[in-house]
């Protein structure tokens, strides 16, 4: 089959690989019928390079066809129509039955001390084959995928793999009170979605922060009062201007949807590369242990959020070495959420907006659609935000 692969730094391919088949009795394999490119797979483009090995299959965010079931997946069948979730997890364990299937004790990688096992998403996450191919293994299918009807275009329902949970998600952890403000900093795919679902549940002023002319209009045109970073010299400038509009007290949340390629440290930046340059054995543990993540954002959402308001993370940040303002936090008693999407945990609550009516804009929400083939080109063109790119699919 065909699969988009990681070669290296800016590198991906797609190649020829073995199909995948059954190994265990709870796997299915799916045709994937549409894959997205997501933001966290530019992070294995050009920052988490030494995680990963030459000829990894990329790739979290699939829709597809069931092909084949082991004998105890008893749900599924071939032909049924499934979206699959990024992490892969069991179901049954004491996580999975707390709702945290991202900390699955049946798939947590356990060697590199890591949560559950994502698709297509390093060692750390237990580098199993991802979703942008033709076909793909999915192992724990008595539990994770989600069958969706037919009928519809994928780009309904395929955002349930994580766009739509991880901006769910988001937006339950900044716990926004009816009626109240939040900020959004990043309107790439999550925070784009994130600012649709706070209105969409009662919020009564939505702030978007970003720097993308395409993304501050997508925004925009859904209501968000918007601003763009390049038009304040500090980061101060900025703050100011959203309290000013919040009676001088700032937002009553901030979901920062940026992560580590936040814009604003040039230092910290250089550490990535090099991290990125050195071999893998060397490399690996510097950027684990030693490297400084791109503050930025997260540095102007403890600023910006109100005194005993939340800040929720969904951007993903990589080092274990942050310096953090700890004396801030705790003076102005803000509660911090974060962590990967749990999936499974929101698909219920999130269904019913996936209605004819569209209220949340998925039918339209890609801005473009690509074959499997061209992918290498739709890396580079999400990565350097180009011809307006905010969601991209593959079809295989």
């Amino acid at each position: 089959m065909k699969a988009v692969t990681w070669q290296g730094k800016r590198d991906v391919r797609v190649e020829d690989v073995p199909d995948p088949r059954i190994e265990q009795p709870t796997d299915a394999v799916i045709r994937v019928t549409t894959a997205g490119l997501c933001g966290s797979d530019l992070h294995l483009y050009e920052v988490l390079t030494p995680f990963m090995t030459p000829g990894d299959i990329l790739g979290h965010e699939p829709i597809g066809v069931v092909e084949e079931v082991g004998p105890e997946v008893p749900d599924l069948k071939p032909g049924d129509r499934v979206v699959v979730p990024f992490q892969i997890a069991c179901g049954h364990c004491f996580m999975c039955g707390n709702g945290l299937p991202t900390q699955c004790e049946t798939t947590q990688v356990t060697s590199e001390g890591m949560g559950a096992a994502l698709f297509g998403y390093t060692r750390l996450y237990g580098q199993v084959p991802g979703a942008q191919a033709e076909y793909l293994r999915v192992p724990h299918a008595d539990y994770g995928p989600i069958k969706v009807p037919e009928g519809p275009a994928d780009d309904r329902f395929v955002y349930l793999s994580d766009v739509l949970p991880t901006a769910w998600q988001a937006v339950a952890y900044a716990d926004v009170p009816q009626g109240g403000s939040v900020a959004v900093l990043g309107l790439g795919p999550i925070g784009d979605m994130a600012c649709r679902i706070a209105r969409a549940r009662g919020a009564e002023r939505v702030f978007g922060v970003d720097l993308v002319p395409e993304r501050l209009r997508r925004a925009r045109e859904r209501g968000v009062e918007t601003y763009d970073l390049r038009s304040f010299d500090h980061e101060k400038e900025l703050v100011a201007a959203i309290r000013d509009q919040t009676d001088g007290r700032g937002p009553d949340a901030v979901i920062d949807a940026v992560g580590t390629e936040a814009h604003g440290s040039a230092a910290a930046r250089l550490a990535q590369q090099a991290a990125s340059l050195l071999p893998r054995a060397v490399g690996a543990p510097l950027a684990e242990r030693f490297s400084v993540d791109r503050l930025a954002a997260l540095h102007t959402a403890i600023d910006l959020v109100r005194r005993g308001g939340t800040l929720s993370l969904s951007g993903v940040y990589g080092g274990m070495a942050d310096p953090m303002p700890m004396l801030t936090l705790f003076d102005k008693q803000i509660q911090l959420r974060m962590g990967q999407a749990n999936v499974r945990r929101w698909t219920g609550e999130i269904l019913p907006y996936l209605t004819d009516e569209d209220p949340l804009g998925v039918d339209d929400f890609a801005t473009h659609r690509l074959p499997l083939a061209e992918a290498p080109h739709a890396y580079e063109m999400f990565q350097r935000k180009q011809d307006g790119a905010v969601k991209v699919l593959l079809k295989p």
